[in-house]
């Protein structure tokens, strides 16, 4: 067993698995650099209660029996931002979609080799040397624009009003979270955790986060950004779910649903009262192009304001990287190019900036 160095506590790992003689192996590579607790399927606890960085699962993926074990733990809220490593006994398709299908951060494939084993912990689970404060400060971030956006998708439709206050008590945590966790880890927190429409709001709100910071914004603007990005699709709150979710490519008929939203979020706001310009302009302008190409209002040029402008290059950048039931997802590398390719519709000078945020993810 390593030893620990200095005052550094080394990351404790629980070890589930449905056969504990099968995981030895495991057991004694994952010592190297961590302290393991081993369980079978049953004593998987209902609440780790913060005392695991993370849970290595070795099962059958072939049993539905020892997946639907896995499953009802691990869907559980108490672990819903816990990392977790799937071993897969075989290459075949099934192994890893059963293993995505449980929000796998990682996997890992038998025979093991030891090296690829512990380069892929190191990778997915953090140590105490604080990280693990990193790590709460980005659930915390997560956790509160996520409540925004519950109170945007579930209660706004019912009648209950969204205030300008709710989203400012979300904007620091936010803005920490981007900072001391990075940009890479929100996405990929936000990428196990939620659904796709709630996912994009949060991928963009990382990016615009990330990329204020990256600008060098005073902390005002990074906030007036950040809460911007946060509502910026409030409107979908009014499309129906069956269009949102729709597995597949929508039909002209929903396309013309779908660029409602902007419209729709502008007025919902404007009625309520309270939110500043810049905020409604995003809202309602967000899809413009400077070609004149955009709705809902055709602007072009100068029309278009910097606010709005950054907002749709991070919009655009996050609904290319994300995974969609109709396509893979695009290489941070790829998106940016097909950027490149939308010329004179987008800001290409701010483009340019966004470089270095896009490309380092």
């Amino acid at each position: 067993m390593t030893p620990t160095t200095g005052s550094r506590k080394r990351r404790r790992l629980l070890l589930a698995s449905d056969r504990i003689d099968r995981s030895r192996d495991l057991w004694a590579i994952l010592q190297c650099v961590a302290d393991v607790d081993t369980t079978g399927l049953s004593g998987i606890p209902e609440s780790p209660a913060g005392r695991f960085a993370g849970i290595v699962v070795d099962i059958n993926l072939r049993s539905l029996e020892s997946v639907m074990q896995v499953r009802s733990k691990l869907c559980a809220e108490a672990y819903r931002s816990m990392p977790r490593l799937f071993v897969l006994a075989d290459t075949f398709h099934h192994a890893s979609m059963q293993a995505g299908a449980l929000d796998a951060t990682d996997t890992i494939l038998r025979p093991l080799d030891a090296q690829a084993v512990l380069q892929r912990v190191r990778a997915a689970f953090p140590d105490d040397d604080g990280s693990t404060a990193n790590a709460n400060a980005l659930n915390r971030g997560i956790a509160a624009a996520h409540a925004v956006l519950v109170k945007i998708f579930e209660s706004l439709p019912a009648g209950v009003p969204l205030s300008f206050s709710d989203v400012m008590e979300a904007e620091q945590e936010i803005l920490t979270a981007i900072k001391l966790a990075s940009l890479r880890d929100w996405l990929a927190t936000v990428g196990r955790h939620h659904t796709h429409t709630y996912r994009h709001c949060l991928f963009v709100t990382g990016f615009a986060a990330a990329f204020a910071q990256h600008l060098g914004m005073r902390e005002d603007d990074q906030r007036r950004l950040a809460r911007a990005a946060l509502l910026h699709d409030v409107g979908k709150a009014f499309v129906p779910v069956a269009i949102l979710d729709k597995p597949g490519r929508l039909d002209d008929e929903e396309k013309d649903e779908i660029r409602r939203h902007a419209r729709l979020g502008y007025d919902a706001l404007v009625r309520q009262g309270g939110f500043p310009s810049e905020m409604l302009d995003v809202v309602l302008h967000h899809h413009e192009m400077l070609d004149g190409s955009g709705y809902p209002d055709g602007l072009r040029g100068d029309q278009i304001s910097d606010i709005v402008r950054l907002t749709t290059i991070v919009d655009i950048h996050a609904a290319l990287v994300e995974k969609r039931a109709y396509r893979l997802p695009l290489t941070h590398a790829k998106s940016f190019a097909t950027m490149e390719e939308m010329g004179g519709k987008i800001d290409q000078h701010l483009l340019q900036a966004f470089r270095p945020v896009a490309l380092g993810c």
